[in-house]
């Protein structure tokens, strides 16, 4: 698809969810027997993570990484990526609301990213353009 049909990305709204763990490829096949999910394998080079696809449709719906190279920082919890309008700015904000900076502001592809910590301790993770 050209950029130029390329949906418009809404603020605000839950775009994706992964689980970063030590050992992506049984958790995957952990949550293939609990849940019923399927898996695919997306090379990451000298390894894979995987999408996790909804059994009938095959639809990805998920992901589960290994924690190692950029993911390494990440905590080993189901994480919800948010679209706002700049990380940069909302990392600032959160530190000023008295949160923390799991990881990042950094690049992921073509996104900018990190992952807050909110007063209480649940994380989110952030992304922009």
């Amino acid at each position: 698809m050209s950029d130029s049909k390329k949906p418009e990305a809404k603020l605000g709204v839950i775009e994706w969810c992964d689980l970063t763990v030590g050992n992506a490829d049984k958790v995957k096949d952990f949550y293939s027997s609990v849940v019923g999910w399927e898996s695919s394998p997306v090379s990451m080079g000298e390894y894979d993570d995987y999408n996790i696809n909804l059994p009938k449709s095959g639809d990805t719906i998920a992901g589960i990484c290994h924690a190692r190279g950029s993911n390494s920082n990440l905590p080993a919890q189901w994480l919800m990526y948010v679209r706002v309008e700049d990380v940069a700015v909302s990392a600032q904000k959160c530190r000023v609301l008295g949160g923390n900076i799991l990881d990042g502001p950094r690049k992921m592809g073509a996104e900018n990213f990190c992952v807050i910590q909110d007063p209480e301790g649940a994380v989110l993770a952030l992304v922009s353009s």
